[in-house]
């Protein structure tokens, strides 16, 4: 797989933890460029911290930190439960190194010095199963969706509607944005709505934007 898609790198949040601040900001640097956010961070607590107050989706972990370890890290936040695909680098290869990181089920493990291609090819490797099941989900959702309604027709915004969902499963636009993109009367967009609204799939939060209750299709 050489040529893989990295732009699958702009949705996700990573964190980012290496003691050498040097390195730290010329990586962050270059991952900001590809990815949606880059969390840099020098020791364990301020890690935890960002762990706890923002989406991360991928880890990437020095082993050797000043007056820490990495590794330790990883089994601290596992046995929390949070379990993040993570990339350990390291300037040692030694085995016991390896060895914990096979332990922990780390994703992958990068040698020192840091070569960038490498690490993003890693990131969309790690990454990647996480964007197929989402498709794979959203495909499925369709299918549900489309069982919900009565109308054939509007197969095609079920699809629209589905498609535009944020990371939080919202989706933002007025009867307007969407009539631009179908031909349908608004009375029929209407209808489509509503009858989304009273299955509870498409529950309106503000003005403009609803959330696409995912759950709601478990009972269809």
């Amino acid at each position: 797989m050489n040529d893989r898609n990295l732009n699958i790198l702009h949705d996700f949040n990573i964190l980012y933890l290496e003691d050498d601040e040097n390195l730290l900001k010329h990586t962050s640097d270059v991952l900001e460029d590809f990815v949606n956010n880059i969390y840099a961070v020098k020791t364990s607590n301020e890690a935890m911290e960002v762990l706890l107050n923002k989406k991360v989706d991928a880890i990437i972990s020095d082993i050797l930190l000043e007056n820490e370890n990495g590794i330790d890290f990883l089994k601290h936040i596992k046995s929390k439960n949070i379990n993040i695909p993570t990339i350990l680098t390291t300037a040692h290869t030694d085995t016991n190194y390896l060895l914990d990181a096979i332990k922990l089920k780390v994703e992958n493990y990068i040698v020192k010095p840091i070569n960038i291609k490498e690490l993003l090819n890693t990131l969309h490797d790690i990454l990647l199963p996480i964007v197929q099941e989402k498709e794979i989900r959203t495909n499925a959702n369709v299918i549900r969706t489309i069982a919900a309604i009565t109308d054939s027709k509007q197969v095609a915004i079920v699809k629209y509607i589905i498609s535009k969902l944020d990371n939080e499963n919202h989706f933002t636009a007025s009867y307007s944005d969407v009539m631009e993109e179908f031909s349908i009367s608004k009375p029929t967009l209407i209808k489509l709505f509503k009858e989304l609204a009273e299955k509870n799939i498409l529950v309106k939060v503000q003005h403009k934007t609803y959330r696409f209750n995912e759950a709601s299709l478990e009972s269809l």
